[in-house]
């Protein structure tokens, strides 16, 4: 129950502020902290007391040397018995008390949820970017910043916490114990402290920049080996180990440099601190056993000056390495900022509403867009696709087929013209609504790591087994997804796809598409090369498929395979980003324009053509 209390004080999952984290590292930082200010707070009070009272064992030591020389032995426990009790009361109870409140709140309520509040956080404004911004990176990349940044800032947070209080208690409170004693006993401290600072002053901020070269580095190496791991079977077909070993072995290197260089600068604080401590250590005692010889200080003096130095020099090198890992954990963070703190390039106009699709007429009026190149890929083009009508866009490759898709979908938005679904410009709407009216089959269909049923779900996760079992008749899986069986045992709908949907065939991905976007019912249908990564044989079972989900939709298909949408109601062929062409198969075939000529390309002028 007490475990429990704790860990609820911060809600990893709590609904954020949808906005775009702060680009510098102080106020990235603020942005999440300020969110668990209260159990922050807390473990900076509880930190306080736990040095207080750490040091207090020290002054303890020395008062009970200076009680036992002054004391009568037969009343010593009756004289000094209040003050002893309490010496008592702070060691076995207010220490293990204080202690444990500390580790509660930093291990039950921070370390879990802070960072995983961060993270989610973060994942939750990285997830809604664009297109172009994944295509721009490496997907481990992306996702190792996700993870680290939240774990180094929750624990650099931490540590200065409990920096703070150790530094300026331990510090503090030893220059007051000597100086009470004799004010020359605190000089050498004073005189250690001063060069302590000076040290860190010099090495730290040195430190926080080869830090983030360093996390930059490692995140290079992460991003190279995941692209590898992703497409191995590409770097098996082209026996290029050794060239990925090399492309890999280069970003290792680079980051073992890096390291390197961090490293040096660790060991020559390391060797300095250790150096200015000997100094402590030698003129502490030595000063404090020359003024109890000159009878100024007494030997509880020696005892507390000694025993505090020793323990301020293992605490100096504590602090030096929390001083340290804090900022290589702010360069970690900085890393993490290059990813996650990018605006987001296609966002909802704000007002945004719901799409509404009635009929399903899809309108392309005057729409320029170039992938921010200088060359066109599509200008001025305007095209109205009839609600209920299935158009073919043809055209070779680079035409701005694919483009006029992307741009439908609103992955990129327009650099000029606008497009319209039943009279509402889709600039205007919400994204989700856009893509939840608009069904796609891609050439290249990528499932998820998950099970068959988790994949056929994704078009409509409300949908009853029966629904489910109906889409998959309609879409033919039917014939195999019984006997599936993954490396786990798990048979038939719970067996899970593999990565990208790899332990099936490309005809069985295809098939599972279909019925994934049958089950989805949108009332626009786009095709984009469904049928080219198939043979002739999968093809033709899959077309009765197709020709079932195009009924009673706006169509638009795409395919370079020019039979496979032959039998569209107009064909539409661009060329450059403009249409060049357009009407039925028949109509272009006798024109004798671009597309006749890629007809008889492709059939080699063989296949005769009906009228």
């Amino acid at each position: 129950m007490l475990f429990r209390w704790f860990e609820s004080l911060i809600d990893p999952f709590e609904e954020p502020v949808d906005r775009m984290p702060p680009r510098s590292v102080g106020r990235f930082y603020l942005f999440y902290l300020r969110q668990a200010w209260p159990v922050l707070a807390a473990v900076v009070v509880v930190g306080f007391f736990v040095s207080v009272i750490e040091v207090s064992l020290f002054a303890f030591i020395g008062r009970l040397v200076d009680l036992a020389r002054s004391a009568d032995g037969a009343a010593f426990f009756r004289q000094h018995g209040r003050e002893l009790s309490w010496m008592g009361f702070v060691a076995l109870v207010a220490r293990p008390l204080f202690n444990a409140l500390h580790d509660l709140l930093v291990n039950q309520a921070i370390v879990p949820s802070l960072t995983n509040r961060i993270r989610w956080q973060n994942h939750r404004w990285v997830i809604r970017q664009s297109l172009g911004f994944f295509q721009n990176d490496f997907a481990g990349r992306i996702a190792q910043r996700i993870m680290q940044t939240g774990a180094s800032l929750r624990e650099s947070a931490v540590q200065i916490a409990d920096a703070i209080w150790y530094v300026v208690i331990y510090t503090g409170s030893a220059i007051v114990l000597f100086a009470q004693a004799d004010a020359w006993l605190a000089a050498p401290l004073v005189l250690w402290l001063l060069a302590y600072v000076a040290t860190l002053a010099y090495f730290v901020p040195r430190t926080k920049a080869r830090s983030w070269r360093s996390s930059e580095a490692r995140s290079k190496v992460m991003g190279r080996i995941v692209d590898g791991y992703s497409n191995v079977l590409t770097l098996k077909l082209f026996a290029h180990t050794r060239r990925e070993e090399a492309y890999v072995r280069e970003a290792m290197g680079e980051h073992v440099e890096r390291a390197r260089g961090m490293t040096r600068l660790t060991t020559a604080m390391d060797a300095t601190i250790t150096t200015l401590n000997g100094f402590l250590i030698v003129g502490t005692s030595g000063l404090a056993l020359w003024l109890w010889s000159r009878g100024q200080v007494t030997v509880g003096a020696i005892a507390l000056s000694t025993g505090l130095v020793i323990r301020i020099n293992n605490m100096s090198g504590w602090i030096m390495w929390v001083v340290n890992g804090i900022f290589e954990n702010v360069g970690t963070v900085q890393d993490g900022l290059t990813t996650i703190a990018q605006p987001r390039t296609v966002q909802d106009a704000p007002g945004a509403r719901p799409l509404e699709v009635t009929r399903g007429e899809v309108r392309f009026e005057g729409i320029h867009f170039h992938y921010g190149k200088a060359g066109g890929v599509i200008a001025g083009l305007d095209l109205t696709v009839r609600p209920g009508e299935k158009i073919g866009l043809v055209g070779p490759s680079g035409a701005g087929k694919s483009t006029l898709v992307n741009v439908l979908l609103r992955l990129y938005d327009l650099e000029g013209g606008r497009i319209l679904i039943d009279g509402q410009d889709i600039a205007a709407v919400t994204q989700e609504s856009l893509r939840s009216q608009i069904g796609v089959v891609t050439q290249d269909t990528s499932l998820l790591h998950r099970s068959i049923r988790d994949n056929l779900l994704y078009g409509r996760p409300d949908a009853s087994e029966a629904q489910v079992a109906e889409a998959v008749r309609k879409a033919r899986a039917d014939e195999f997804i019984p006997e599936l069986v993954d490396g786990e045992g798990r048979r038939g709908y719970d067996a899970h796809v593999g990565e990208r949907g790899v332990k099936l065939s490309g005809g069985q991905r295809q098939r599972i598409a279909i019925a994934r976007v049958l089950l989805k019912d949108a009332p626009i249908l786009i095709l984009d090369e469904a049928t080219s990564a198939l043979d002739s044989e999968a093809e033709a079972a899959i077309q009765d498929s197709l020709d079932l989900l195009m009924q009673d939709k706006t169509v638009i298909a795409i395919a370079h395979r020019l039979s496979t949408i032959a039998r569209m109601d107009r064909l539409v062929v661009l060329d450059k980003g403009r249409i060049v062409e357009s009407g039925t198969h028949a109509q272009l075939i006798e024109r004798g324009g671009l597309y006749a000529r890629l007809w008889e390309r492709q059939t080699g002028g063989f296949v005769a053509v009906e009228a």
